[in-house]
C-alpha cells in the first residue's frame, strides 16, 4: 500500500497536482460539482500537456534534422512549454512539489516581508519550478532537501522579481494597482534602463498609426503559425529538396512538408498552452483566495500581457525588434563556441512585446526598439549559456526561453559546481535570497522614520 501511494499516486505528477487542487477547492468550501470539475480538469491538463509535447517533439525533430543538414550546426529552439513537458517524465514529481510549496513560501514571504506581491502567473511558476528541480537534481540534491531548497528559491523569486520591476511597472501603468509576475523580468529591467539611456526626446510609440494589416500579429496562434512556416520554408530550402523529400517527407514536396511541419509546431504549442491553462485554472484561484485572507494589501503580480493595453504599438514594435535581434544573434553564437539558438516566436513575442512597452515608457520609440533588441540578444545568448547546466535535458533540441530562467539556472548551476557541500550550497543560496529582503526591510523602516519626522 505504501509503495502504491508513494510511487503510483504521489509519484504521478498529474494525480499529485490533482490532489492539491482537490484540497484547495475543499478549503474554499466549493460545491460538489465545482470540486469534481476542478480536480478532473487539473489532471486532464497534465495529460493534455504530454500530448502537446509529443506533437511538438515531432516537429522539433524534423526542424533539427533540416537545420543540421543545411548549416552543419545543431539548432536549439527555446520553448518553455516544450522543455517543461519533456522534463515531466524525469522530474515531474519534484516540479509539482516545488511549484505547490513555492506558492506557499510566496504567501509567507509576502506576509512577513516588505514586498507584498502574490505571483499569479501559474504557468511561469510551474516552468521555474521545473528549472529549479532540474538544476538541483543535476547538482546532487534529492528528496526532502531538494523540495525544501527548491520551494524557498521559487517563493523568493516570486516575490523579488515583481518588486524589482515595480518602479517601471508604475511608470507604464500610471498606478500601483498591480505588478508584473513574469519570468522575463530581467529582460524588461534591461529594456527599461536602455530606454532611459537612449530615448531622451523620443516620442512615444503610441503616436504612430499601425496599419490594420499587421493586427494579426496580436493573435498568438496565427503569428506562431506564420513565423514557424517561414522558418521551416527557409530551413527546408537551405537543406534542399533532395534531402527533405528523400530522408524526411517520404516523397512529399519539400515546401508542402515544411508548411505542414510549421503548422504542426504551432498546433503543439496551442495544445500545450491549453493543457497548462486547464491544469492551473483551479490551483491559482485556490491560492489567491488563501492569499487574500493571509496577506492584507497584497498586490497581484500578473502575466506580462497585462501591460500590453498600455502601449499597443510598442507591443508590435517590441516583438519585431526582439525577433530581428534574435536572428542576428544566430550569426555570432557559433563564433563564440555556443549552440545556435533559433529565435522561438513564443519567447520573442511575449518578452519582446513586454520589453517594448517598458522601453517605450522610459525612452519612447528609440527605447522600445533598442530596449526590445537588447532583450532579443539576451534571450539568444543566455539560453545558450544555460544548456550546459541542464544535464541530459540540454540535449533535447529545446530549452527555456525567457531571461530569468537562464539567469537563475546559470547562477544556481555555477554555485552548485563551485561548492562541493550541499549544506554550504543551501546556506549560500539562503544568504543571497535574504540580502534583498533585509535591504527592503531597512528601506521601509527608513521611509517610515522619515515620514514620522516630517509629521
Amino acid at each position: 500500500m505504501i509503495d502504491l501511494i508513494m510511487k503510483d499516486i504521489l509519484g504521478t505528477p498529474a494525480i499529485l497536482v490533482g490532489l492539491f487542487a482537490l484540497i484547495g477547492l475543499l478549503v474554499q468550501r466549493k460545491n460538489t460539482g465545482d470540486v469534481v470539475s476542478g480536480t478532473l480538469k487539473t489532471v486532464m491538463g497534465f495529460v493534455i500537456l504530454g500530448a502537446g509535447a509529443n506533437v511538438l517533439v515531432q516537429s522539433l525533430g524534423q526542424f533539427s534534422s533540416m537545420f543540421n543538414e543545411a548549416f552543419a550546426v545543431d539548432g536549439v529552439i527555446p520553448n518553455n512549454e516544450a522543455i517543461v513537458a519533456l522534463a515531466q517524465e524525469s522530474f515531474g514529481t519534484e516540479t509539482a512539489m516545488i511549484m505547490l510549496f513555492g506558492m506557499v513560501v510566496n504567501i509567507i514571504l509576502a506576509r512577513i516581508s516588505p514586498f507584498k506581491y502574490i505571483f499569479l502567473t501559474g504557468h511561469h511558476t510551474m516552468f521555474m519550478a521545473c528549472l529549479i528541480s532540474v538544476i538541483l537534481s543535476t547538482g546532487g540534491f534529492s528528496g526532502i532537501s531538494l523540495i525544501i531548497l527548491g520551494s524557498i528559491i521559487l517563493g523568493g523569486l516570486m516575490v523579488l522579481f515583481p518588486a524589482m520591476l515595480q518602479p517601471f511597472t508604475r511608470k507604464v501603468t500610471g498606478s500601483d494597482d498591480f505588478a508584473i509576475g513574469h519570468f522575463g523580468s530581467i529582460g524588461y529591467l534591461v529594456a527599461s534602463f536602455v530606454g532611459k539611456r537612449v530615448g531622451k526626446g523620443s516620442k512615444s510609440t503610441e503616436e504612430i498609426k499601425v496599419p490594420k494589416s499587421l493586427g494579426f500579429l496580436r493573435d498568438t496562434s496565427v503569428s506562431v503559425s506564420l513565423t514557424m512556416i517561414i522558418l521551416f520554408f527557409v530551413v527546408a530550402g537551405a537543406a534542399g529538396p533532395a534531402f527533405v523529400e528523400g530522408e524526411l517527407s517520404a516523397g512529399q514536396n519539400f515546401l508542402v512538408f515544411a508548411f505542414m511541419q510549421g503548422l504542426t509546431f504551432a498546433a503543439g504549442v496551442y495544445i500545450i498552452l491549453a493543457g497548462v491553462r486547464m491544469l492551473l485554472g483551479e490551483i491559482v484561484p485556490a491560492f489567491k483566495g488563501i492569499a487574500d485572507k493571509v496577506v492584507p494589501n497584497a498586490k497581484p503580480a500578473l502575466d506580462a500581457p497585462a501591460i500590453f493595453p498600455f502601449a499597443g504599438n510598442a507591443v508590435i514594435i517590441g516583438f519585431l525588434s526582439s525577433f530581428i535581434a534574435g536572428l542576428v544573434s544566430m550569426l555570432f553564437l557559433p563564433l563564440l563556441g555556443l549552440k545556435v539558438i533559433v529565435p522561438g516566436l513564443v519567447p520573442h513575442f511575449f518578452t519582446g512585446a513586454a520589453a517594448g512597452v517598458f522601453g517605450n515608457a522610459t525612452g519612447g520609440r528609440r527605447g522600445a526598439v533598442i530596449g526590445s533588441m537588447a532583450n532579443g540578444v539576451m534571450i539568444s545568448f543566455l539560453p545558450a549559456l544555460l544548456l550546459p547546466v541542464l544535464g541530459s535535458l540540454g540535449f533535447q533540441g529545446t530549452t527555456f526561453g525567457d531571461a530569468d530562467f537562464s539567469v537563475v539556472g546559470v547562477v544556481l548551476g555555477n554555485i552548485i559546481n563551485l561548492i562541493d557541500s550541499n549544506i554550504a550550497v543551501f546556506a549560500v543560496i539562503i544568504l543571497l535570497l535574504a540580502i534583498p529582503f533585509l535591504w527592503g526591510l531597512r528601506s521601509k523602516t527608513s521611509e517610515k522614520n522619515s515620514n514620522t519626522n516630517v509629521a
